[in-house]
C-alpha cells in the first residue's frame, strides 16, 4: 500500500510499504483524511526523538472501518491506552503509562491507505457527516480537555468566566470553539499569523495580535489557555492573568522558561499541563460537531498524500493561513 514515510530532518517520500497488521481485537480503517499536526511539523525538523524515521506519520484520522467488505465511516481516537492501569480506571487514560499513540513506534500512523487500532477506539460517524471535518475532532479534543481542565483548575464552570486563548490554529481555534459550545465566548483569542487571525474572526472571535493585547483588556482575566506553548506566550499568559488565575498550558513549542515563578507564589497562579484528550473527552467532542456545536469546521484546506512533502515545506515556511490541511491517501 502507499504510505508517506519519514526518513529524515526534512524528508518525507510516498514509498509502498506492508499493509498494517490487524489483531483479534482491532479495527482496519481505510482513511479518507489524516491532519498535519505540529508534533508531525517537529518530526520533519528532526526536533522528536520519540519519532525516529522511518516512520509514518499522522494521528488526526477520519474513514472507513472495513469489516468482512462492509464499509463504515469512522472517526478515531489515536491514544492507546491499556484499560486497567490506576489512570485508566480513574478515567484519565491520556497518563496511563503505558499509553501508545500512532505516529509514533510501536504504531504506525495514518499518513497511508490503510492502518489499524483497537475497535475500542473507533468511534462510527452518521453517513451524512463530512469525513474532512471528522479528521478535526482529534485536535479540538485537545482544546475540549483543556477548557474541562480550566472547569477542574478554576473550581466553577467556564460560564462567566473571562478567558484569553493563545493561539488560533486547530488547537487553539477548537479550544475557542469548546469554550463556546460549553457556554462562555472566550473574552480574547491572540493570533499573529493574518490568515488564521482572520479565520478565527469569521468564527466570530475578537482576535488580536499579541502585541495589541495589553491594550485590549483592562483588568486580569480569569483563565488563558495556552495552545503555543513557548517563552513568549508563557510570558503574556503570566501577565495577564488576575491573582488566583488559571494557565492551562497545551503547546509544546518549546521547554525554555517564560512563566513567572515569583508571581506564580505571590499571587496563587494556578498551572497546569494539559495532554491530549480522554476518550470521554473524546466522545463529547464528537458528539459536539454531529450536533453542530463547534460551527462550520470549514477552516482546513485538503492535498492529496502525494503533494505530503510540499505542504510540510509550505507549513515550516508559514506560508499556510488555514489552521489544519487534510492529506488524503485515498
Amino acid at each position: 500500500m502507499k504510505a508517506l514515510v519519514y526518513e529524515g530532518n526534512q524528508s518525507l517520500a510516498v514509498r509502498d510499504v506492508e499493509e498494517p497488521t490487524v489483531g483479534e481485537s482491532d479495527a482496519l480503517i481505510q482513511v479518507h483524511s489524516v491532519g498535519i499536526c505540529g508534533s508531525d511539523l517537529h518530526a520533519y525538523h528532526g526536533h522528536d526523538e520519540r519519532r525516529p524515521p522511518p516512520l509514518v506519520l499522522g494521528h488526526e484520522v477520519s474513514g472507513h472501518r472495513i469489516d468482512h467488505g462492509k464499509s463504515t465511516p469512522v472517526v478515531v481516537n489515536p491514544l492507546v491506552t491499556c484499560g486497567h492501569c490506576f489512570a485508566c480506571q480513574r478515567g484519565e487514560e491520556n497518563l496511563c503509562p503505558d499509553r501508545q499513540i500512532i505516529s509514533m513506534p510501536p504504531r504506525p500512523g495514518a499518513f497511508s491507505e490503510l492502518f489499524s487500532i483497537p475497535e475500542k477506539n473507533v468511534i462510527e460517524l452518521p453517513t451524512t457527516f463530512d469525513l474532512g471535518q471528522a479528521a478535526l475532532a482529534e485536535p479540538i479534543a485537545c482544546g475540549w480537555h483543556a477548557t474541562r481542565l480550566v472547569e477542574r483548575m478554576s473550581g466553577h464552570s467556564v460560564v462567566g468566566q473571562r478567558i484569553v486563548v493563545i493561539g488560533a490554529g486547530a488547537v487553539g481555534l477548537g479550544a475557542a470553539l469548546s469554550c463556546r459550545a460549553l457556554g462562555m465566548e472566550p473574552l480574547k483569542v491572540v493570533e499573529n499569523n493574518s490568515g488564521r487571525r482572520q479565520t478565527a474572526i469569521e468564527a466570530g472571535f475578537d482576535c488580536l495580535e499579541a502585541s495589541t493585547l495589553s491594550t485590549a483588556i483592562d483588568h486580569g482575566v480569569d483563565a488563558v489557555i495556552d495552545a503555543v506553548g513557548i517563552r513568549p506566550t508563557r510570558e503574556l499568559a503570566s501577565q495577564i492573568l488576575r491573582p488566583g488565575g488559571t494557565l492551562i498550558h497545551i503547546g509544546l513549542g518549546d521547554a525554555d522558561s517564560g512563566i513567572d515563578i515569583r508571581r506564580m507564589t505571590l499571587q496563587e497562579l494556578r498551572v497546569s499541563g494539559s495532554y491530549t484528550y480522554t476518550m470521554k473527552d473524546f466522545r463529547e467532542t464528537v458528539t459536539a460537531m454531529i450536533d453542530g456545536q463547534l460551527g462550520s469546521l470549514d477552516w482546513f484546506e485538503e492535498a492529496p498524500l502525494d503533494a505530503g512533502l510540499q505542504c510540510f515545506e509550505r507549513l515550516a515556511k508559514g506560508q499556510v493561513g488555514v489552521p489544519k490541511i487534510l492529506l488524503k491517501p485515498n
